[in-house]
């Protein structure tokens, strides 16, 4: 009686663990992963006899490890091609919440073509600015 007292309790302590492993296992595919791009993009925009300059901290939200991975090898490339559509920028388009927006958006694009062109596929669910500092 006491074995099997015992072997009742060991399971009962054991389930919860086992639970816990088969909902990590399913939620591991569909966790969003960033990559951040770092160092900081810092550069300046816009045209004129003053320079005006910006610092951007970014991330990219993946849905897999996988495509995190293949990100980060192309990072080189996005970075490029971030720091091109910064360039363009004049002060109207990065002032407001609602310009701040778009850019965000434009940017966002600029890493799923990228992305799409190497890899087939866009990979990159969302583009987040972590931090945006504008230097008029």
């Amino acid at each position: 009686m006491k074995a099997l007292l015992a072997c009742v309790l060991a399971f009962s302590l054991a389930l919860p663990v086992w639970a816990s492993e088969a909902k990590e296992g399913e939620e591991g595919a569909s966790q969003p992963n960033y990559v951040n791009l770092t160092p900081a993009l810092v550069g300046n925009y816009g045209a004129g006899p003053k320079i005006k300059y910006y610092k951007a901290d970014i991330a990219l939200m993946t849905m897999s490890k996988e495509a995190a991975g293949r990100v980060s090898f192309h990072e080189p490339l996005i970075r490029n091609q971030l720091i091109m559509l910064f360039d363009q920028q004049t002060d109207e388009s990065l002032n407001g919440v609602e310009n701040r927006e778009n850019l965000r958006q434009a940017a966002l694009k600029q890493a799923q073509d990228i992305l799409n062109a190497e890899e087939g596929k866009p990979l990159v669910e969302d583009l987040l600015f972590n931090n945006l500092i504008i230097q008029p």
